[in-house]
């Protein structure tokens, strides 16, 4: 019963496969080889449009690379107080954008709220040469309170931008979770909506460690830079082919949509049965695959003695997080054990 991370669960075997399957003969290094440009058509399919692709490591190298080239040194980067940006990654989107400033904007439920967007770009008027110019929105896609921005949602913010020289980041270490949950189209919640550049990520949805840097049109000049960003900051891994052949089997037949329905369904069940359980409070909309809860201390120990791995969240509640091998029974295990505890 570990609830701790999807990072925390292994890859999926078909991901492992393609990995063993891509470890024959000899292929151009660097992102040159031809799973890589297989995988590059593909996602022009899903996303129906013209894009480039950067393969990396993490998710927090995914962030940092792509701000970097969409914000100036003295630029300033608006995102969420409890973006991952923010709070998990180091001052590594300051690193290598080289002095970006991050502005955290407040908003319940890890949302920016409109009115506090508003108001930041009301305070740093363009032009003002004492403040550091809005140069990105950030988006986190799921959120970090495991709620979606849907299509609307992502559209009202990113159109606050478009009286400015400014460009959206949208963090998607769990973008597949969002989108399934919402039922829309990669393209609908992507550039459609507004957004320059996408961090897909597939280590959370199945993948061994996969993550893609997605530039859409209105950036696919600044691709060069990002290769260079890439390269310069010891990113840029000489057999790229094997992160490539992670995301061709994730993406081949809608695995990557199959393996996050499984987790958000997993997710549901679970907040169902915590949430039928005596003064436990669930904190957000279950969009995902997270679920956060107000639970008794008493009550949580019974559940960590039963077995059950979770994370303490800084605010105090449980966070849960399942994965695309949680299995029914883990749920049904971890509910029954905390129906038998009497207080």
């Amino acid at each position: 019963m570990n609830f701790l991370s999807d990072t925390t669960a292994p890859a999926h075997p078909r991901l492992i496969e393609a990995i063993a399957a891509a470890n024959t003969g000899f292929e151009s290094s660097y992102g040159h080889d031809a799973i890589s440009a297989r995988v590059e058509t593909r996602l022009r399919e899903i996303f129906e449009c013209d894009l480039k692709v950067l393969f990396a490591v993490s998710g927090t190298a995914s962030n940092a690379l792509a701000l970097s080239v969409l914000c100036p040194p003295d630029g300033a980067i608006l995102c969420h107080d409890e973006a991952h940006i923010h709070r998990d990654e180091r001052g590594a989107p300051e690193f290598f954008t080289g002095g970006a400033k991050l502005i955290p904007l407040t908003g319940a439920h890890a949302k920016i709220d409109l009115s506090a967007l508003d108001r930041a770009l009301a305070e740093i008027p363009e032009g003002f040469v004492h403040t550091s110019p809005v140069r990105v929105l950030s988006l986190s896609n799921l959120t970090e309170s495991g709620t979606a921005y849907s299509v609307s949602e992502v559209t009202e913010r990113t159109g606050r931008l478009r009286q400015r020289p400014a460009l959206v980041h949208m963090d998607g270490a769990r973008f597949a979770n969002a989108l399934v949950s919402l039922g829309c189209t990669p393209a609908e919640l992507t550039w459609k909506a507004g957004v320059d550049a996408l961090c897909f990520g597939a280590t959370k949805n199945g993948a061994l460690g996969a993550e893609a840097v997605v530039l859409f049109p209105s950036v696919l000049d600044r691709f060069e830079a990002l290769q260079g960003r890439q390269k310069r900051g010891g990113h840029m891994a000489p057999k790229m082919r094997f992160m490539a052949a992670q995301f061709e089997a994730w993406l081949d037949d809608d695995l990557w949509l199959d393996l996050a329905r499984a987790a958000n369904a997993r997710a549901g069940e679970l907040a169902a049965g915590l949430a039928a359980l005596p003064r436990v409070e669930i904190l957000h909309s279950v969009d995902g695959n997270e679920v956060f809860a107000r639970i008794p201390e008493p009550l949580a120990d019974r559940m960590r003695a039963a077995g059950a791995r979770f994370y303490q969240w800084p605010d105090g509640s449980a966070r849960f997080v399942t994965s695309w091998c949680t299995l029914a029974d883990e749920i049904r295990g971890l509910i029954a054990a905390a129906n038998r505890f009497s207080p």
